[in-house]
């Protein structure tokens, strides 16, 4: 009787997807994918070295999250969120994140603090440098860090999720509607709030960030709206 060989493909190419998919979904968090941009299965496979199975795979599973939309024709498109959208995913935003930036300040320790200080330095440097891209992935690495100090894994999916249908409304902040706040920047509120291990500092200074640095794009949403009626 021959062994029969076992059979590996079905596991590497599981794996590649996986990759695939973690990278699209990068380029979806860090608002390097834009609303309505559209995508095309071949250049993305060569883009990314691979072939057109897994990229056919990951862009399956995140079109049944929503992130994108495949139209008739197969046409696959990056979903985008409109201004009222975009304020009931604050809405939930507000209390999701703001519960895990409370959460985190309990449990985060120097190192996280100092990563989290290191991925605003980035972005505050990639601001002054106009590189949008590099503004938009050290944003989400602060904020991606902020919520994983939570330690709530649960919590951190739904986020992710979320983020998923919110990053690329992102790449609108540059340069149509970059982040202001009326005074110091609110990263830096969060940044002393988790050094003193203030929950509710840290929820308080979340939020702030989040309808101060926000507030530009909601208007430009609105302004795309009326444009668009």
């Amino acid at each position: 009787m021959v062994a029969a060989t076992p059979e590996v493909m079905p596991v590497k190419r599981s794996s590649l997807t996986m990759r695939v998919y973690a990278e699209l979904e990068a380029a979806l968090f860090e608002g390097r994918l834009h609303p309505g941009q559209r995508l095309k299965v071949r250049d993305l496979a060569a883009t990314m070295g691979v072939s057109e199975t897994p990229i056919r795979e990951a862009i399956m599973q995140l079109a049944r999250t929503g992130a994108v939309r495949i139209e008739a024709a197969r046409s696959i498109t990056v979903s985008g969120l409109d201004h009222d959208s975009y304020l009931e995913l604050r809405t939930i935003r507000l209390e999701l994140e703001g519960l895990a930036a409370e959460t985190a300040a309990g449990r985060i320790d120097a190192a996280g603090i100092a990563a989290l200080a290191e991925a605003h330095e980035r972005l505050v440097a990639a601001e002054a440098a106009g590189d949008g891209v590099e503004a938009n992935r050290a944003n989400w690495a602060f904020h991606r860090g902020l919520y994983a100090a939570a330690g709530m894994p649960q919590l951190m999916a739904i986020i992710d999720n979320i983020w998923l249908r919110n990053g690329p409304v992102h790449a609108f902040h540059y340069p149509h509607a970059p982040p202001s706040y009326p005074g110091r920047h609110r990263h830096l509120d969060i940044l002393d709030a988790l050094r003193a291990h203030d929950a509710a500092a840290s929820r308080a200074a979340l939020r702030a960030d989040l309808l101060e640095g926000g507030r530009d794009l909601v208007e430009y949403l609105r302004r795309l709206g009326d444009s668009a009626g």
